[in-house]
């Protein structure tokens, strides 16, 4: 697969799509059309993530990770589908990649309260936060305190991407109102010596199912456990652009974002709503040609809600969007599936789907 600069990729500024000045609001326009249409990513400058308060979050998190995998078992949700509390290494696994679980620790949240409702149709999708009684100090604010800046930042995102696509401004956040959002705070785990530079990655190649993601950027740590520049130029996050007939496995694009700005990728969600207009980005976190480095990450999903029927839009009904999208699903069904898929829920959540009662005749003939 070929490889090109990440200077391809657009950036937006979201001063830009809250200006009112018709000239500015197209130019962030246009730069969503392509970045979202071609490389399902885009950076964002003016995006309001406070980077001291980032890094500030990264030490209580760093502290939190170091502790023994006795200490943080309480934390491990297996039950909630790991939806909240810490992810144990060696648990999630992508959908495409080849089998290799993912070479991370991670802690979920979600940044707002739940929709009650919601809760109890998707008990496992809408948990309230699992939190340490004795967290690191800043432990809790500072996830909760970034994940509500990358959601407002995600949701000027949207309203411009629906006015890109010549969509009233609210089509993609009417939809994700309540919706159950999350945000994951991830430490990258040290290779050993023999596991450098073979076929083994921080992330496997996937892409994301929910409606956008959303990356504040992140920090190595060295050997001593200290933030430290990048070790190497082979670790960071790539992605695969659209196929063409020129590229038909696509381009491999280094996600690198510019100074100041994060990025934002498209996810399944948006995709499908789209037709395919916006591509779902197919991205790996690659490690660093060393031995013993770690790496400190976040991301924020937004997400459809629960409740909203995932199908594309009329806009984008085509028949071949119709039959590559084809039935429509609910979001909430589509999420459960894909947690069974990536190795989060166990298989049996799929007898949650479809009718649960089949046994009720039975019982009801004998009497019981």
């Amino acid at each position: 697969m070929a490889e090109t600069s990440s200077l391809n990729i657009p950036t937006v500024d979201l001063a830009d799509l809250a200006s009112g000045e018709a000239s500015r609001i197209e130019r962030a326009a246009a730069a969503l059309r392509e970045a979202f249409g071609v490389f399902g990513l885009v950076y964002i400058k003016n995006h309001g993530v406070d980077t001291q308060a980032l890094n500030r979050y990264y030490d209580a998190f760093a502290a939190f990770i170091a502790r023994s995998a006795e200490a943080k078992k309480p934390y491990g949700r297996a039950e909630l589908w790991y939806q909240r509390g810490w992810t144990p290494p060696n648990t999630e696994v992508a959908v495409a990649g080849n089998g290799q679980p993912d070479f991370k620790e991670c802690y979920f949240v979600a940044p707002y309260p739940n929709d009650e409702v919601a809760a109890m149709e998707f008990p496992e999708l809408y948990p309230e936060n699992v939190w340490p009684p004795d967290a690191p100090e800043y432990f809790q604010e500072g996830i909760v305190t970034l994940g509500r800046s990358l959601h407002e930042a995600g949701l000027k995102l949207l309203r411009g991407s629906a006015v890109a696509l010549g969509l009233p401004e609210d089509t993609f956040t009417s939809l994700c109102e309540r919706a159950p959002h999350i945000t994951r705070a991830l430490q990258y785990l040290p290779l050993r010596p023999e596991q450098v530079n073979t076929d083994i990655v921080w992330g496997e190649e996937h892409t994301d199912f929910n409606l956008l993601t959303l990356l504040p950027g992140g920090r190595f740590l060295n050997p001593e456990g200290k933030a430290a520049p990048s070790p190497d130029d082979k670790s960071g996050l790539y992605l695969r652009t659209r196929a063409t007939d020129e590229d038909p496995q696509g381009r491999k694009v280094r996600g690198t974002a510019p100074a100041g700005c994060i990025v934002a990728q498209v996810g399944q969600q948006l995709e499908i709503l789209t037709g395919g207009t916006f591509l779902a980005t197919p991205h790996v976190i690659t490690a660093p040609g060393v031995a013993g480095w770690q790496r400190q990450s976040a991301a924020h999903f937004v997400h459809v809600h629960t409740s909203a029927v995932l199908f594309p839009l009329e806009k984008f009904r085509t028949p071949t969007a119709i039959r590559s999208y084809a039935p429509p699903v609910l979001a909430g069904t589509y999420d459960i599936k894909t947690l069974v898929d990536i190795g989060l829920a166990p298989p049996s959540a799929l007898d949650k789907l479809g009718y649960r009662h089949y046994d009720r005749l039975n019982r009801q003939r004998a009497g019981e």
